[in-house]
């Protein structure tokens, strides 16, 4: 895969160069009324590669999406906001062009000057990003084509995706990854091909069928793996527990004690809580109201209780069994971070993983967003991914179309 260090050495100054970063960053705010930024730490990620094809005289074009606008413009996804922040960040003006390969495109990418930069509206405003349809999507990437002479791929949280600016694009311009993209890849390769043991995985979030294939990845590779986060009470279930009226997937149920089944076959350790947090119903997020939260053991969780949260005991639990790794990759969190009263067992975690000497791996999306919220020190994990989903698919073993694209 040749990286971005090769393209400047090859001479990028006057050109043209597409990056195609992932600013699909939350967003607050109702209906279509302009909306703030919440966490800019995937336009953080991509300005390293920004900054050096910048200062060797590049002329920048950015493309990204945000949210999932059904192929037609929608107020409350634009990029504007984006733009003004990434300006921020840059030190310097950020041309927005208000479409995406139409005639503002095409003026704002033609008025930049060496080392300037633009940002396009979102790409999933346009039917061809995202299409099924071959011929449409290639038929998009031939209209991206001609607004640049290099390509340069550094969204990691869209390369599981077969979308036009992400795999067709670099198949029409001499392209390169980005430098986000070659630390991603990097750090992914130490979770599968040289991994340092004991491996511990820790997964969380709200439903089992979203990790069931990572689970069965895993199960062959790793030495211990601890399991929280709403997908939880389906493990607890398949073992027999109450599970009062918490987040259930009774489909799943067959496949996770078959899991459960193959851990203890294979020596893998499985760690479920001993107690969690419940309450009567969900929080509200807004208010941060009380929620008249319980710690009840984890296999009796009484009828109307809903778990929200691991509890203390469970907190202590897996941070233990955090300390002697020497790998950890962490995906979602133990429960409901946003509410204070259920973000406890989430800190536990992050905490545990900060007192380890292991080499730590925060697989992206809410977990990266808890870290932050938290108030962590996020350069004091090994690595804090952009790209949740995509690191799971890659762990999983699937190919993934953006990777594909930037080979040689």
């Amino acid at each position: 895969m040749k990286t971005i260090d090769t393209l400047i050495a090859e001479g990028v100054a006057g050109r043209r160069v597409f990056v195609r970063a992932d600013l699909n960053v939350p967003l607050a705010g109702d209906g279509d009324a302009a909306r703030t930024i919440t966490d800019d730490g995937r336009i953080r990620a991509v300005l390293p590669t920004l900054r050096a094809l910048l200062a060797a005289g590049a002329r920048v074009v950015v493309a990204s999406h945000l949210g999932r606008p059904k192929g037609a413009p929608e107020p409350r996804f634009s990029l504007a906001p984006v733009a003004a922040r990434l300006g921020e960040l840059l030190g310097q003006d950020v041309a927005f062009a208000a479409d995406t390969d139409g005639e503002s495109a095409r003026a704002t990418v033609a008025a930049l000057g060496d080392g300037q930069v633009a940002l396009l509206e979102n790409l999933r405003f346009s039917p061809g990003e995202t299409s099924k349809d071959d011929a449409e999507r290639a038929a998009f990437a031939d209209r991206l084509a001609e607004l640049a002479d290099l390509y340069v791929g550094d969204g990691f949280g869209a390369v599981h995706r077969k979308h036009a600016s992400v795999f067709d694009l670099p198949a029409r311009l001499p392209h390169a990854a980005g430098e986000l993209i070659a630390t991603e890849v990097g750090v992914l390769r130490r979770l599968t091909d040289e991994v340092s043991r004991p491996y511990a995985v820790v997964l969380g979030g709200a439903k089992v069928s979203d990790k069931l294939g990572v689970i069965d990845h895993l199960l062959e590779r790793a030495d211990r793996i601890l399991v929280g986060g709403g997908m939880v009470f389906t493990f607890l279930k398949a073992q027999g527990h109450e599970v009062g009226s918490s987040l259930l997937q009774e489909d799943q149920l067959p496949v996770v004690r078959e899991y459960l089944e193959r851990a203890e076959k294979r020596g893998v350790e499985f760690v479920l809580p001993v107690d969690v947090v419940a309450a009567a119903s969900f929080p509200d997020l807004e208010s941060k109201a009380s929620a008249d939260p319980a710690v009840v053991p984890a296999d009796a969780i009484p009828a109307g209780l809903m778990g929200l949260d691991i509890g203390p005991e469970s907190g202590a639990l897996y941070a233990a069994k955090l300390a002697d790794a020497a790998t950890v990759f962490w995906n979602g969190p133990m429960g409901v971070f946003e509410h204070p009263e259920f973000a406890a067992g989430t800190r536990a975690v992050a905490q545990g993983l900060l007192d380890s000497s292991a080499f730590t791996v925060v697989g992206g999306g809410d977990s990266a967003a808890a870290v932050r919220l938290l108030g962590f020190d996020e350069n004091a994990f090994g690595h804090i991914s952009t790209g949740g989903g995509a690191s799971l698919e890659y762990l999983e073993g699937k190919t993934l179309p953006g990777l594909v694209a930037l080979e040689d």
